[in-house]
Order: structure tokens, then C-alpha cells, then sequence
């Protein structure tokens, strides 16, 4: 079992920059795949993110491609996810998941197992 907590989002202007940390409780953090969901309202669950456990290969979403960036910290349990250059259609709540087979980067929800409750990123225009 792990526990996700996210923390660091908030509200910004179209341009500005934001780092998503997500804190990782648990056994075995480095044998996880981890990844970064966003919501926006009326819409579905979009993978942003996703760093394979064994740091060799990330995905990004076309729309996030040269702005954001997903890093891991193993020693911490953490993960991150730096947003720049923010647009205010990357306002969503952006949620830490976390797959404990770790094979393959799944890019629907029902891929991951466990989820932190989301932390809202608002950018004003």
C-alpha cells in the first residue's frame, strides 16, 4: 500500500511557474511507476506525466512537451513535476498516482493504483 500527498499547487498567472511535489508513503517507492493526472472541469482524467521506476523512460502529454518537467527522488520517496511557461488551459487539479507493477506507462486512469487526493493549479489570463 502507498499514500500519496500533493502540495505546491495554487493560483499563478499565464506564464508563471509552479513545482508539484508529491510525497510518497509506503513500501518500496522505487519499484513504483509514478505520474501526474490532471481534471479539468466537465472533462476526463488526462496523463500529463509518468516516469518509469526505473528512471529510463518519461512520457509527457503533447500539450506539456518543453514546458513541464517530472522528476523522482528516490532517497525522499518524492516526486515532482515542474510547470513553466503556464497557459490557463493547465488549470485542473493535478493528481499523484503511483502503479506498484511498474512495467509499462499506462495513460487511462484505471492503469494506476493508487491516487492522492489533488492539489488544484489555477492560471489566470
Amino acid at each position: 500500500q502507498v499514500q500519496l500527498v500533493e502540495s505546491g499547487g495554487g493560483l499563478v498567472q499565464a506564464g508563471g511557474s509552479l513545482r508539484l511535489s508529491c510525497a510518497a508513503s509506503g513500501r518500496d517507492f522505487d519499484a513504483h511507476t509514478m505520474g501526474w493526472f490532471r481534471q479539468s472541469r466537465g472533462l476526463e482524467r488526462e496523463l500529463v506525466a509518468a516516469m518509469h521506476r526505473t528512471g529510463g523512460y518519461t512520457y509527457y502529454v503533447d500539450s506539456v512537451k518543453g514546458r513541464f518537467t517530472m522528476s523522482r527522488d528516490n532517497a525522499k520517496n518524492t516526486v515532482y513535476l515542474q510547470m513553466n511557461s503556464l497557459k490557463p488551459e493547465d488549470t485542473a487539479v493535478y493528481y499523484c498516482v503511483a502503479d506498484r507493477r511498474g512495467m509499462y506507462i499506462g495513460t487511462t486512469a484505471d492503469a494506476w493504483d493508487y491516487w492522492g487526493q489533488g492539489t488544484q493549479v489555477t492560471v489566470s489570463s
